[in-house]
């Protein structure tokens, strides 16, 4: 089994609910949830006039391999209401899953980037995440991701 940590985010119908599912769907498709942060509701950093999010992170325990992983998880995105044909990169949506980590892996193709590329710039990623794993380090630099999240502060972000 790897350990991967997966950032959960939903701007759509009932957020909190939307992701309690993909949390369910998730368990019922054989990843383990082991860890949960709390809820952050998020102003949105890319594209602007959408609502707001709900985010967290979940540490999880699965036997797929990195993109194996990933299919599952576009898999639980489609069955909860997304459809990444038809909505606008970065607008609003029902579900976004993203790995954030994969163990130690580093994943470099076209279709997925470990570590998660933007996650250093995104405080709603980074807190929720220390919040579970405050000791965690950066596969790449090999930093305290804790060093990343201080020059993030004007970023909108409240935990529920």
């Amino acid at each position: 089994m790897k350990t991967a940590f997966l950032s959960l985010g939903s701007n759509l119908g009932n957020r909190e609910d939307n992701i309690r599912r993909a949390l369910e769907l998730l368990e019922a498709g054989g990843t383990s949830v082991t860890r949960r942060s709390s809820l952050y509701e998020t102003e949105p950093q890319d594209f602007a006039g959408q609502p707001w999010f709900i985010n967290m992170v979940a540490e999880v325990s699965t036997n797929a391999f990195p993109r194996q992983f990933l299919a599952r998880l576009q898999r639980i995105e489609l069955a909860l209401g997304r459809n990444r044909a038809l909505t606008v990169p970065k607008g609003p949506r029902v579900i976004d899953i993203d790995i954030l980590l994969f163990g130690t892996s580093i994943v470099r193709t076209p279709e997925l980037t470990v570590p998660h590329p933007r996650m250093y710039g995104r405080r709603f990623v980074l807190e929720p995440l220390l919040e579970i794993a405050p000791g965690l380090r950066d596969p790449l630099s090999k930093q305290p991701l804790s060093h990343f999240l201080s020059s993030l502060a004007a970023q909108k972000v409240r935990k529920l």
